[in-house]
């Protein structure tokens, strides 16, 4: 008895997927650190990998004083083109390479890409190298055996995902590189997420007057001012939890404060403080109102405190991913297959991250999230230490893209 082209799919995977990790630990070796920001070389290493399978990438390097301009060291941008024909759809898929640098608590090599009892870890395992590998897999199962008559894959290889995307698939899409009709970006296996929070990120810089420790009242404590504008930001979390999403898996807006810095020794009054903070839009937001009332919160603490004056900066506005009505053929494809290969349904949902996918839907390019990991970015420790990725998700993931592309370019 014939197999049938989704059991193909599933046995050139497994007879490949020793190769398949092999490549994924060879990606987590090379550090993309952000910041610094220096994503250059890894784009150059996948290239000369993906090569090997007879995949040509084209190197997009953005200007370097674009680059610097925008915190970063160097990004370039890859796209793999394979056309099988003409008419039918477009797909691409989008993995990001760039990555939050590895923080402390490591009982493994961050980039030692180690195995241990099936999990494979290092900085970026899980987001989103993995699916650097999905993606090449599912598509080198595709062409090796359901290999389509019409239409074309892409793989956009992007590295600005940590800083907003702007340089990455944006920078791609504004300069015109790249049109698909669909896409499906990095994501985890146990859900297709088709909406996800906005994120705005802002500097606040708090002045006040240096002093010296003993004099105290000759200066204005810039430190004191920033502990009145915390608070007072801290308390909007309250009432964030009041306004709630009607989109399953995103619950109500948050406000995070992930960086201070300020001071200049133990001995003198500070006069300048820098808060960074990282406030998460639900879908259903407005961007600019939710800024305009941070800045308003930030201006009434800060008038509470004589001396004290603040510069606000928006570092980031990343709007939120709202589903298009196109996107319903790859949910459809996704869940399918998802289910039958993970033994459990697969829920269409959205999801409190934000990420790059919602630059291609403001192009109009219907886009879900979908790739290998865990059921939630606890598990998979990304951006905490110990990252890791379960190997038995990487397979089953890339069975599960393999077997969409084959029916949406059918």
């Amino acid at each position: 008895m014939s197999s049938t082209p989704y059991e193909q799919l599933d046995a050139w995977i497994d007879q490949h997927f020793d190769e398949e990790v092999r490549f994924l630990q060879a990606l987590v070796r090379v550090p993309t650190d952000t910041p610094p920001g220096n994503n250059a070389p890894h784009a150059e290493r996948t290239a000369e990998l993906i090569g090997a399978f007879g995949f040509e990438a084209e190197k997009h390097p953005v200007p370097a004083q674009e680059v610097k301009d925008y915190g970063m060291e160097s990004i370039t941008n890859l796209i793999v083109r394979r056309p099988y024909g003409d008419g039918g759809r477009t797909i691409a898929l989008n993995a990001h390479g760039d990555v939050v640098p590895p923080g402390e608590g490591w009982s493994k090599d961050p980039y030692g890409a180690e195995i241990e009892s099936g999990q494979l870890y290092g900085r970026a395992a899980a987001v989103s190298k993995s699916d650097f590998a999905s993606f090449t897999f599912a598509v080198r199962a595709l062409e090796a055996v359901a290999r389509p008559a019409k239409g074309a894959v892409e793989l956009h290889f992007t590295y600005d995902e940590e800083f907003g995307g702007e340089l990455g698939p944006g920078w791609l899409l504004k300069n015109g590189l790249t049109k698909p009709d669909l896409m499906i970006a990095a994501g985890f296996s146990y859900e297709v997420v088709t909406a996800h929070n906005g994120c705005l990120q802002m500097e606040v810089t708090v002045h006040g007057k240096m002093a010296h420790a003993a004099v105290p009242d000759t200066g204005v404590d810039a430190l004191q001012g920033a502990v009145k504008i915390l608070g007072a930001l801290y308390a909007q979390n309250t009432l964030y939890k009041q306004v709630t999403s009607k989109v399953a898996g995103i619950k109500h807006p948050y406000l995070n404060v992930g960086r201070i810095e300020g001071g200049t020794n133990t001995n003198v009054v500070p006069g300048k403080v820098v808060l960074k903070l990282d406030r998460r839009m639900i879908p259903e937001e407005n961007p600019a109102e939710v800024e305009a009332d941070i800045r308003r919160v930030i201006a009434e603490a800060a008038a509470a405190c004589p001396g004290i004056t603040v510069e606000i900066k928006r570092l980031l506005l990343a709007n939120s991913m709202k589903p298009l009505p196109g996107n319903a053929p790859l949910v459809t494809a996704l869940q399918k297959h998802g289910e039958a290969l993970f033994g459990q349904p697969v829920p269409a949902m959205g999801t409190p991250l934000y990420t790059d996918v919602r630059l291609y839907v403001e192009r109009g390019i219907p886009g879900v999230i979908y790739g290998a990991g865990p059921r939630t970015v606890l598990e998979s420790h990304a951006k905490r230490a110990d990252e890791r990725l379960d190997l038995e998700d990487l397979r089953r993931a890339t069975k599960v893209v393999a077997r969409s592309l084959a029916d949406l370019l059918a």
